[in-house]
């Protein structure tokens, strides 16, 4: 089946989108990359994005606006990366997550995603899986993280344990079992472990007045010193001690906190390298730290992905605190960085059609396993 994966992350880039063939299940399952794309939003409509994550109240009339404004561009990117191909047969596509609240107590979780899957099927023509949180919180689960089945099936290794660390906005670790010992993936392990790039992005924002999204190579944070006290106080944050199952968004790690990381790092007279230093380190403390706290054994090897494996000077500081530990990219397991999460949902998708299980109960806390996404039909355009 020929599939087109969309996601748009926490850091707001722009519109990822894959399109794969895919064959066989699980462990047996392949694909085959034929064509990967990001599309940027168009700046005004990016802006509108990080106002709504930011708390930004709107009228119903207005988050509609906004909800088919996403869906047009999901649909555009789709249209654009199977240009010159035939046409998929399927998309998956996660939408732009704008809130995201865990379940506490008796109190479901709830996540929104917008750019909504019948509009994507619409403007395309082609069938669309969306919505794929929904069944997992109302199972009781987080919602989140929701690739580690996928990465189990596409990057986990006979013989060694593996994390497969994503560094979006948000970080989120799966830890993958040798599958000679899990063939089922039942023992697949993850959670989210905190900021990935998202405090990072602000931080470069705020010090070049808005002419830079981020901090390339991390070159600009390299020249900077951390201030390990402030490292330490950020990692008091009870997220980071709370055990998994656990997920948060930009509510917790987003704009308010980086107020309060700036007001803090200002009084101690931090240059703008220093903040970025420090930042970094930050990102770079708080995923070995949730290593050394919840993972029954240390990996074998360390997989990254997403836009914070292009961040050398973080790859450094990860290299440092993991010590003999290898981090390496997943494209040397075959699974190209940018596209990995794209992919994930173009394989949930593929899933549902085939009636398997996409989340993991033990990462997300739902109380069984089962399909994930909504089905929309679609009509000949």
């Amino acid at each position: 089946m020929r599939v087109i994966g969309l996601i748009s992350g926490t850091s707001v880039d722009g519109i990822d989108a894959v399109l794969v063939e895919l064959q066989g299940r699980e462990l047996d399952l392949r694909v085959q990359v034929l064509n990967f794309c990001t599309v940027p939003y168009p700046p005004e409509l990016r802006q509108q994005i990080l106002a709504v994550c930011a708390a930004e109240p709107l009228t119903m009339a207005a988050w509609s606006e906004l909800d088919d404004a996403i869906a047009t561009a999901f649909a555009t990117a789709a249209l654009t990366v199977q240009t010159g191909y035939p046409p998929a047969q399927l998309i998956g596509s996660h939408g732009q997550t704008v809130f995201h609240r865990p379940p506490t107590g008796d109190r479901l979780g709830h996540s929104v995603q917008l750019g909504r899957g019948e509009l994507i099927a619409h403007r395309t023509g082609i069938p669309t899986v969306s919505n794929f949180r929904a069944q997992d919180i109302a199972l009781g689960g987080q919602g989140a993280p929701l690739v580690p089945r996928v990465d189990w099936c596409l990057l986990g290794h006979p013989q060694e344990y593996r994390c497969i660390q994503n560094i979006g906005g948000i970080g989120n670790v799966a830890y993958l079992l040798p599958q000679q010992q899990d063939q089922s993936g039942n023992h697949v392990l993850g959670w989210d472990t905190g900021p990935g790039n998202v405090l990072l992005d602000l931080a470069v924002s705020y010090f070049s007045a808005g002419q830079q999204r981020y901090d390339a190579d991390g070159h600009w944070a390299r020249q900077g010193h951390v201030c390990k006290a402030l490292v330490a106080q950020w990692l008091s944050h009870p997220f980071f001690s709370a055990p998994p199952p656990k997920s948060t968004g930009r509510e917790l790690f987003g704009w308010l906190f980086w107020q309060q990381c700036l007001a803090q790092a200002t009084a101690l007279g931090l240059k703008p390298a220093d903040v970025l230093a420090t930042l970094t380190e930050f990102t770079a403390r708080s995923i070995v730290q949730s290593y050394e706290r919840f993972l029954p054994r240390q990996p074998d090897r360390v997989l990254l992905c997403g836009g914070g494996a292009h961040n050398g000077f973080l790859q450094e500081r990860l290299r440092l605190h993991l010590g003999k530990i290898p981090v390496e990219t997943t494209a040397v397991a075959g699974v190209p960085v940018d596209a990995k999460e794209a992919i994930a949902f173009a394989v949930l998708a593929y899933w549902q059609q085939l009636g398997i299980p996409g989340n993991v109960p033990q990462v997300t806390g739902a109380h069984h396993a089962v399909p994930l996404g909504q089905y929309w039909q679609s009509v000949q355009v």
